[in-house]
């Protein structure tokens, strides 16, 4: 097995209060595949594929996928890698299919969004590769869309740990902050029309 397919990325769950659930990838490259108890994938998705089926890398502002099994981008198979682009409709197998988006220009942030019924293991809405900032908010180029809000909440990145910054006050695990917090990856958010919470896999 390939070195890259043993280690794991860091990864949380993010839940937003009547909105959904969300698989976070910090990684600058994940594997996905089948679940299994040993040598586990970063995305483990309930549905007939291969304990490791692919790999994800973040290159520079773009993303390549890498078909470890049977991978097809837009009806087309990949032989090695391929170049993802906004849109781009990913099949793993024979049933397995996501879209992968880049909906804000200024971020590398991507999202994968479910089109067959299948879903990860815990269950998710939808996987967000975390690159710097993962913008949640109500315009069309949030990487969640949060229709019911007025501000956008943005979670980042400085070095190792996490933030979150909002205009207005939060409260972050009990303790009140003003505009901007550090946050864990076990971290409850709440702002004055939004609750968020922060679950590590």
């Amino acid at each position: 097995m390939h070195e890259s397919c043993e280690r794991r990325t860091e990864r949380f769950l993010l839940w937003i209060d009547a909105v959904g659930g969300y698989w976070v990838c910090l990684g600058d490259e994940v594997t996905i595949g089948q679940p299994v108890r040993i040598g586990g994938v970063d995305i483990p998705i309930l549905g007939d594929l291969s304990s490791h089926h692919a790999r994800i890398r973040r290159d520079g502002e773009g993303y390549l996928i890498e078909a470890l099994r049977d991978v097809k981008v837009d009806g087309h198979p990949v032989q090695q890698a391929a170049l993802l682009s906004n849109g781009d409709v990913i099949e793993l197998g024979h049933r397995v299919r996501l879209v992968f988006r880049r909906p804000h220009a200024l971020s590398a942030t991507a999202r994968l969004d479910f089109v067959s019924r299948h879903r990860t293991q815990p269950s998710a809405d939808a996987i967000m590769l975390m690159s710097d900032t993962c913008v949640l908010g109500p315009k069309p180029h949030s990487h969640i869309v949060c229709q019911k809000w007025s501000e956008e909440v943005i979670l980042y990145r400085h070095g190792s740990d996490l933030f979150c910054r909002s205009p207005g006050e939060l409260e972050i695990d009990g303790r009140k902050f003003f505009d901007k917090g550090k946050i864990t990856k076990n971290s409850r958010i709440a702002g004055e029309r939004f609750a968020i919470c922060l679950e590590e896999l």
